[in-house]
């Protein structure tokens, strides 16, 4: 197994701080941790800075951010953006992805 960066490296962090744990970060957590994909990490990371917008939901080394995400959504993430390679556009945190620079 050779450490190249594309799909065994990818990650997914979901924000476990405060905030978002006020706003179901862990409900969140658990529903990636019950969608498994091949090839990617799920962690529940410290705070990501961005209280009040969570769960906050950053898919690295894509750079992605998801905000507000809610466990139901998830299988969304991770059917489209996990293993279809398509960021779900609608769902990704305008202060870093301001609509329209995604094609």
């Amino acid at each position: 197994m050779g450490n190249h960066s594309s799909e065994s490296s990818r990650q997914v962090l979901i924000c476990q701080g405060r905030t978002c744990r006020k706003q179901g970060a862990a409900k969140v957590l658990a529903a990636f941790q019950h969608s498994p994909v091949t090839g990617i990490t799920v962690i529940g990371s410290g705070c990501l800075g961005q209280c009040g917008n969570g769960p906050m939901v950053l898919i690295t080394p894509d750079q992605l951010w998801y905000s507000s995400v809610h466990p139901k959504e998830v299988p969304v993430v991770v059917e489209r953006h996990l293993q279809g390679g398509h960021p779900v556009v609608s769902m990704l945190y305008p202060k870093y992805h301001s609509p329209g620079k995604q094609s």
